[in-house]
């Protein structure tokens, strides 16, 4: 039997990515994030309105897509509920949000050069994409609250052990990526961290210690 609970939240289960772009001063910024898709050799991501990466794609027309392996849940949880903006907003305060400026370091990762871009990779990621952005589109309404971006991937790199002998293809048995399934880590169809943002949205979920 079906029933219609009124749904508040509908990530039924992505892949994370933390999206590397540049702030107007030329610092890095690193955001986890999980509303994204691809198709061909383009991929669609959403994003709020009152995140500095919004404002750095609208400024900057480029960023890297880096997709961590649910290996790396420790490193995206740390910034799970960090801004990169310093005026937080009171519902962020709330939910558990703080400034932090120096998102790899909050993360614990490390910065690597890009190729064809300037916003920098994540060297621990095993998929780094270098995208430019191809357009912006306002969602939400009557007044927009988020921005759905499509991006083109303009080069990939990928960790050698995950690519096919002789072929141009990732092996999906050796990718393990990390997936947010309403608001808590999963990697390998197994519940693989305890998450920061489930417990700063308030998610009805079985309570679990959260790592420092």
């Amino acid at each position: 039997m079906h029933v219609v609970p009124g749904l508040k939240v509908l990530y039924f289960g992505t892949p994370v990515v933390l999206i590397s772009s540049l702030n107007e001063d030329g610092t890095a910024n690193l955001m986890p994030m999980s509303s994204a898709w691809w198709l061909g050799q383009s991929c669609m991501l959403g994003l709020g309105n009152n995140a500095q990466t919004t404002a750095n794609l609208l400024r900057e027309g480029e960023c890297v897509l880096n997709l961590p392996s649910s290996a790396m849940v420790d490193a995206v949880d740390r910034i799970a509920l960090t801004t990169a903006k310093p005026a937080v907003p009171d519902y962020k305060v709330e939910q558990g949000y703080r400034y932090e400026p120096d998102k790899f370091s909050a993360a614990r990762l490390t910065e690597q050069a890009s190729d064809l871009v300037r916003a920098p990779r994540v060297a621990e990621c095993p998929i780094q994409l270098e995208c430019r952005v191809v357009s912006a589109h306002p969602l939400g309404g009557p007044t927009p609250h988020a921005t759905a971006f499509q991006v083109e991937v303009l080069r990939a790199h990928v960790e050698e052990e995950l690519v096919i002998p002789g072929t141009h293809y990732v092996d999906p048995l050796g990718w393990d990526p990390l997936i947010m399934k309403f608001c808590e880590f999963f990697g390998g169809g197994h519940n693989v961290h305890s998450s920061r943002l489930a417990e700063g949205w308030n998610m009805p979920h079985k309570s679990r210690p959260t790592a420092v």
